[in-house]
């Protein structure tokens, strides 16, 4: 007999996860991979399979790259903004109607806690809409110009061509929209390839597509591992790679970019500093430093992490996150009462628990958390406490590398140059955070800072109008706003002599 919890668990499965494997999305129709292999996606609150999933290959990925590319070429080419921006429309409301099912997939793929759902909804639902206002507005200039004659010079806008849309799994359905939406609006052709741990949204809203009315072979879905997201990031007919993971892997799709010289813009890394002055709103700060590292289990990029409190309130400020630390609940994230859900893979686990014992060894010490939870109902999964490090230094790696987990490395300051220099001092600049009172105090501190995100009394506020990217190896090019609309377009000269 069921336990009341797993009945509810069974009442809550999306109708996706139907107990069929699930195929590649190519061309509008399903199809196995052409190797006949799978890889299975398991529920990282309990171990357990969720699907097996068709494993897409180097000849897969050839046959999706054709199919985006018979679809610039066709019906989707000659498409007028108008329809275009029709079609995106129909997709907000469609993942607005399934969003439920949606943000399920998510929770059971990757341990994304139901609680964050109605926000996720919203960010969803808006970037959709945004993008579909923005398919309209696409247009060039004329530019009077110097030549002798009377020569007309104006530019257009044209869509950069077959995008291949690579993403890491800590935001599957949110992630997946932010590439697939402008690209469309701009009139690309996409290619999605999502990572093999959380593929299942994904392949939902490719099928959420098609239903829309965006013709097939627009969106291809083509779950893999490595070897499909290499041939994908090298193919000759893809004219540009937008990819969100590791610095590590950026680096890779850079130097496979050079064979067609394509377009390519990076979400990378990121070690943020989030720095909180003596004047400070501690009631404000504490949470929101706390939730900074700690939403999404620290699987965000722009985490952070690196926490910096001037040395006049640091105890104090140290000792109140820890508390708050120790009072987030960290469980099933199917419950709605769960604040923090778990890692999204064994590998990830071993990764951040490396990372607990590694900072003891070099001297830190744990004022929260720094441990595996093993209680009997969370011991097949792969949580981790939330974790505050306190008598850091900055050369050590809990201070320095990327984690991607709930630990928080906190350091005292002393003054804004001392704190500017030591938060810059990382080859990272994807965010910062700022807490004080003093508007010239951040002002400067903001302007100081090399991040291409500063929050002021605030942390990963997001909007679909505001540009969000990085500085150094965190990356180049710009999510969001109308920036986001250049990544994936050409600018054409056009040159005509009247008389």
């Amino acid at each position: 007999m069921l336990s009341l919890e797993q009945d509810a668990r069974e009442q809550v499965r999306p109708a996706f996860l139907d107990g069929r494997p699930k195929r590649l999305l190519i061309d509008g129709r399903w199809a196995e991979a052409l190797s006949g292999q799978r890889f299975r996606t398991l529920n990282p609150s309990t171990g357990q399979p969720l699907a097996d999933v068709a494993q897409a290959g180097p000849q897969d990925i050839d046959l999706a790259v054709a199919a985006a590319r018979r679809a610039l070429e066709g019906d989707w080419g000659r498409m007028k903004p108008f329809d275009r921006q029709a079609r995106l429309l129909r997709l907000a409301d469609l993942v607005d109607r399934h969003f439920d099912e949606l943000a399920m997939l998510d929770t059971l793929d990757m341990g994304s806690p139901v609680a964050g759902a109605p926000a996720k909804r919203r960010r969803a639902v808006a970037l959709l809409r945004y993008y579909a206002g923005l398919a309209t507005a696409i247009h060039g200039q004329t530019i009077p110009n110097s030549q002798p004659g009377r020569i007309h010079a104006c530019t257009v806008k044209e869509p950069v061509g077959v995008v291949a849309a690579i993403n890491p799994w800590n935001g599957p359905l949110g992630l997946a929209i932010w590439k697939i939406a402008p690209a469309l609006a701009a009139g690309c052709t996409v290619v999605l390839k999502p990572a093999e741990q959380a593929p299942l949204s994904p392949l939902r809203l490719g099928e959420l597509c098609l239903e829309a009315g965006v013709p097939p072979g627009v969106v291809n879905v083509v779950p893999g591992l490595g070897d499909a997201g290499a041939a994908l990031a090298a193919h000759p007919g893809v004219d540009k790679v937008a990819f969100t993971g590791s610095t590590e892997v950026g680096q890779k799709i850079i130097r496979a970019s050079a064979g067609n010289v394509k377009r390519v813009s990076l979400e990378l890394g990121g070690k943020s500093p989030d720095i909180v002055f003596a004047d400070a709103d501690l009631d404000l700060a504490v949470p929101g430093a706390a939730m900074a590292v700690f939403a999404n289990s620290g699987q965000i990029c722009s985490a952070g992490s690196r926490l910096f409190v001037q040395r006049s309130i640091h105890d104090e400020f140290l000792e109140r996150m820890a508390a708050y630390a120790r009072d987030l609940r960290v469980g099933d994230p199917c419950d709605p009462r769960t604040q923090l859900g778990p890692l999204v893979s064994q590998e990830q686990l071993d990764r951040v628990t490396g990372y607990l014992d590694a900072g003891i060894e070099e001297g830190a010490r744990r004022l929260a958390g720094g441990h595996r939870k093993r209680e009997p109902e969370l011991a097949a999964g792969y949580f981790v406490e939330p974790t505050v490090f306190g008598e850091v230094r900055d050369d050590m790696r809990i201070a320095r590398e990327e984690i991607f987990g709930p630990v928080v490395s906190a350091m005292p300051f002393d003054d804004v140059e001392e704190v500017i220099r030591r938060s810059n001092a990382t080859p990272y600049g994807l965010g910062a955070g700022v807490w004080t009172r003093n508007l010239d105090q951040a002002l400067q501190v903001g302007h100081g800072l090399q991040a291409g995100s500063v929050w002021v009394n605030c942390y990963q506020a997001m909007d679909p109008a505001v540009p969000f990217g990085g500085y150094k190896m965190s990356g180049y090019g710009r999510e969001s706003g109308i920036e986001h609309m250049e990544e994936f377009l050409n600018t054409k000269s056009i040159w005509i002599r009247t008389a």
